[in-house]
């Protein structure tokens, strides 16, 4: 079974682990999970849980709501879900970023993480998302396409495109 299940301040080590392999970023995702012990996890679980709910934000922040894609019960993926976008968003970053854990890459769950992502961005009244990449980045360039991505420009390196959503 997959399933996007929100970020919980009671996820634990599953989450952890995927987090950890995933590493500090790349490719213009960044991981802010990765810089936490598990002793103090349950901090980045609490912020970004309060982040979502626009709770202690930190200047210069959107809310930001946290994502895992889960496969059978195993954490694969993760989905950073912004319901709005400041001027730095609009140029790199965009409403939704994601990442697949490297153990778990080319299994087609990038696409599924996006489609799921997109479906939320719906219910939170998203009519047109911004996705961006690095223009080297061909999987999520696919990922992207693969999900009606349309490019607008390709600018200093990076892609903007852009998913209309469905009424």
């Amino acid at each position: 079974m997959i399933e996007l299940r929100e970020l919980s301040p009671e996820d634990g080590i599953e989450i952890y682990n995927m987090l950890q392999e995933i590493g500090p970023g790349e490719n213009g995702f960044f991981n802010d999970g990765y810089n936490y012990s598990f002793d103090d996890f349950g901090k980045y679980l609490l912020d970004n849980y309060n982040a979502s709910r626009e709770i202690g934000l930190k200047i210069g922040h959107v809310p930001q709501t946290t994502f895992w894609l889960v496969v059978d019960g195993q954490p694969v993926g993760i989905a950073k879900l912004r319901s709005y976008l400041n001027a730095a968003l609009r140029e790199s970053g965009g409403h939704i970023g994601y990442s697949i854990r490297p153990s778990e890459r080319n299994k087609g769950y990038g696409k599924k993480l996006l489609k799921e992502a997109l479906s939320k961005a719906k219910v939170v009244g998203i009519k047109e998302v911004l996705i961006t990449c690095h223009e080297d980045n061909l999987e999520s360039r696919n990922v992207i396409e693969a999900n009606n991505g349309k490019l607008e420009v390709i600018k200093e390196g990076h892609c903007k495109y852009w998913i209309k959503l469905s009424e």
